[in-house]
Formats: structure tokens, sequence, C-alpha cells
């Protein structure tokens, strides 16, 4: 079915793009979003807010380098504060995720996965196939998101001797893994 000839034809409605200087401040593709009252937004590479959460968790996070992805999460009440962290660490074509930390909230697992979801596409964005993690007790969280237990050595030289114990992985596209790696990272060949 067709339209009638004597209707125009009508454009769709253009969404405008946001100002050039909101687009500088995210490096990450992804738009903060809000859910259940916390807002998750990207935070700039090496960020200090990030780096405070952790120290006051006193939870591990590595010092800031190149293409570092971080998220946070901001309860909206007056004075907004920052609730939740969690920073990705590359080294390409992988990465390590740090974190989540939260200090505070209602449903610390709802915040700590809704950071995970918030860096998984931006981390994908960024060229990176394979995220690493070390699970902190975050299991259901991390099975959530289709990451599963692998052995230390699947871990990239760049990214070996960090602390914590045992290790999760996840692949962007599809999450097939073999015990059997016919590929290695390239930072394992340059040894």
């Amino acid at each position: 079915m067709g339209r009638s000839k004597g209707q125009p034809r009508t454009q769709p409605e253009r969404v405008p793009a946001p100002p050039a200087r909101v687009r500088a401040q995210h490096a990450s593709p992804i738009l903060p979003r809000t859910w259940r009252g916390v807002e998750y937004r990207p935070l700039p590479a090496g960020s200090p807010d990030a780096r405070r959460l952790f120290s006051y968790a006193a939870a591990w996070a590595p010092p800031p380098g190149p293409g570092e992805l971080a998220w946070g999460a901001w309860v909206k009440e007056e004075p907004e504060r920052m609730v939740g962290a969690l920073l990705v660490e590359p080294s390409s074509p992988a990465g390590m995720i740090y974190g989540p930390v939260v200090v505070e909230s209602e449903d610390p697992l709802e915040v700590a996965a809704q950071l995970v979801a918030s860096a998984l596409p931006d981390a994908t964005a960024a060229g990176l196939e394979t995220l690493f993690v070390r699970p902190q007790g975050l299991d259901r969280v991390w099975v959530r998101f289709g990451f599963i237990p692998v052995p230390e050595a699947d871990l990239p030289l760049p990214l070996r001797g960090r602390p914590g114990s045992g290790l999760f992985a996840w692949r962007g596209g599809s999450a097939l893994w073999s015990s059997r790696r016919t590929d290695t990272f390239e930072s394992d060949r340059l040894r």
C-alpha cells in the first residue's frame, strides 16, 4: 500500500546533535542515563573522582593511562554525590575491569550491574574485544553479562600481576570460548 499522490512526502523528525562542548566532555560514545534515581555517566580518562572512590573503599586502581575508560554513578540529591565507579584499563585488543566499587546505595548489586552495563558497549566501541575482571564476590553480576571463569594463562602479559584472585572474561559479539587458544594477543607476541 503506497501513499496517495496528493500527499507530500514527510521527512522524519531530526534530532539535533548535542553542542560541541557537550560532545567534548564525553569521550564515550555512550550518553549518560538514569536508572532508579541514579545517574550513570562516563568519566574522563584518569578521573580523580573515580580514584578517590576506589581509595575510600580501599580497592586497588591502576595508575591513569592512555585510553582508560571510566564510569561513575551519582545519586541525584542535593548535593549530588558519587556512589559508584568502574575503571577499564585497555591493552588492545583486551582490557581489565576494576571495580565496580559502590560505597552506598539501597541496592548496591544493581548499581554495580548498571555500571557494568554502561561499560561494556563503551569498551566495545573503543575496540576492546575481550574484557577480564577479578570477580570480587560479584559472580552474579559477571555471569549476568556473559562473563565466564577462565584460567590466568588467558590473561595478556601487560595485564598480568594485578591484585586479586580468580579471573572472569567476556568477549564482545560471541561468548564462545575454547581452552585452546589459536590466536594470541599482539602484546604476547612481542616478548
